[in-house]
C-alpha cells in the first residue's frame, strides 16, 4: 500500500468530504464541512499561495495539510502548514510526505519561516522536533456545554450601548470590517497581521459558508461598533467564536463579555448544543471571561516554527 500526497481538487466532492472528515476526527474542536474547505481554496487572496494537500492510500484520505503565506502579514516570507492525519491511519508515512510537501512549495514560492500548530502529545511533537521545528508558544482549545451548562443571564445594556447582530450589517459591513482590522492587530500571535484588503475580507469572512451573521453579535456605542463576538456554525449542532474584540477606545468597559453573552445565548435558543472557542494560552484576560461563561480546556496545540534555507 501507498501513500501519495496531492491538491484537494475542489470540483470533487469526495476529495473535500474525504478531508473535512479527518479533520474531525483529528481536531474535533474546529468547524469544518466540504463547503466551507472548497470555499477557503477557490476565494483565497492570489498571495496567499493557498494550496490544500491530501494523502491517499488506495483511494482513502488519510491525512491533510493546509499550506500557504500569510499576504496579510507586515513581514514577508510568512508561511504556514497545518498537517493533520486520521488517528487510526498514523505510522504510514502520510504526516512525513505532507510536511515535505509543505515544505517545499513553500520554499518555491519565498517563504522564508514557516509556522505550524501540532497537537499537545509526546508522539506529535517527537514528530516536528525531529524535523528541526521549534516550540514557540501555545494555545487551548475550549469548549462549553451549551445544551446543559448555565450561561450568565442576558445583560441589558446601559445607556447609549446597543445590542446588534452582523446581519443589520448586510447593506454596508465595512464598519465590522474597520472594527475586525483593529482587534486583530492586539491578538497574540507570531506573525503581526494588517488587515488592509476589504474585499478580500468580504470573500474570506463575510461571505464564508461557516459565518453566521445572525449569530455574529455587534455591540454598538453612540451608534458605533465598539465590540463584537464572531460566530460560525456548521450547519448542525456545532457553534464556534472565531473572534471576539473590543475598540482599543471602548475596552475596559465590559463590551466583549456583552458581546460575547448575546451570542451565547442566541446560539443555544437557535439550537446549537456545542460551542467551542480557542484561546492563546497566555492570553489571561480572555481566558478568565471564558471560563465565566463555562467553557473548560479540552485540548491544547503548541505553535512550531522552522526557518526554511
Amino acid at each position: 500500500m501507498t501513500v501519495i500526497v496531492r491538491d484537494l481538487r475542489p470540483d470533487v466532492r469526495s476529495d473535500a468530504e474525504g478531508f473535512a472528515r479527518v479533520r474531525q476526527l483529528a481536531l474535533p474542536y474546529m468547524l469544518y464541512t466540504p463547503e466551507s474547505l472548497v470555499h477557503d481554496l477557490t476565494h483565497a487572496h492570489p498571495d496567499a499561495r493557498f494550496r490544500l494537500l491530501i494523502a491517499e492510500e488506495d483511494g482513502e484520505v488519510i491525512g491533510t495539510a493546509q499550506v500557504g503565506v500569510a499576504h496579510e502579514s507586515t513581514e514577508p516570507g510568512q508561511g504556514f502548514a497545518n498537517v493533520y492525519v486520521h488517528p487510526e491511519r498514523t505510522g504510514r508515512g502520510a504526516g512525513a510526505l505532507l510536511v515535505r510537501s509543505a515544505e517545499a512549495h513553500l520554499s518555491a514560492v519565498g517563504g522564508s519561516t514557516l509556522f505550524a500548530w501540532v497537537l499537545d502529545a509526546p508522539s506529535n511533537r517527537a514528530f516536528a522536533e525531529r524535523r528541526g521545528y521549534t516550540a514557540s508558544r501555545s494555545s487551548h482549545f475550549l469548549r462549553l456545554d451549551l445544551a446543559h451548562g448555565a450561561l450568565p443571564p442576558p445583560r441589558t445594556p446601559p445607556p447609549g450601548v446597543e445590542l446588534r447582530t452582523a446581519a443589520d450589517f448586510a447593506d454596508d459591513p465595512r464598519p465590522l470590517f474597520d472594527l475586525d482590522a483593529e482587534t486583530i492587530r492586539d491578538e497574540p500571535s507570531d506573525i503581526d497581521f494588517e488587515f488592509a484588503d476589504y474585499e478580500a475580507w468580504l470573500d474570506e469572512t463575510w461571505r464564508h459558508p461557516l459565518f453566521s451573521r445572525e449569530l455574529t453579535s455587534v455591540v454598538l456605542v453612540d451608534g458605533r461598533p465598539a465590540a463584537f463576538s464572531s460566530a460560525r456554525t456548521d450547519g448542525g449542532t456545532r457553534y464556534g467564536t472565531i473572534m471576539t474584540g473590543t475598540a482599543r477606545a471602548f475596552r475596559g468597559r465590559g463590551l466583549a463579555k456583552l458581546a460575547k453573552n448575546d451570542s451565547l445565548h442566541r446560539a443555544r435558543a437557535a439550537g446549537h448544543t456545542e460551542a467551542f472557542t480557542g484561546n492563546d494560552s497566555g492570553n489571561g484576560p480572555m481566558l478568565a471571561i471564558n471560563k465565566w461563561f463555562g467553557y473548560e480546556i479540552c485540548a491544547t496545540e503548541v505553535r512550531y516554527v522552522r526557518e526554511l534555507g
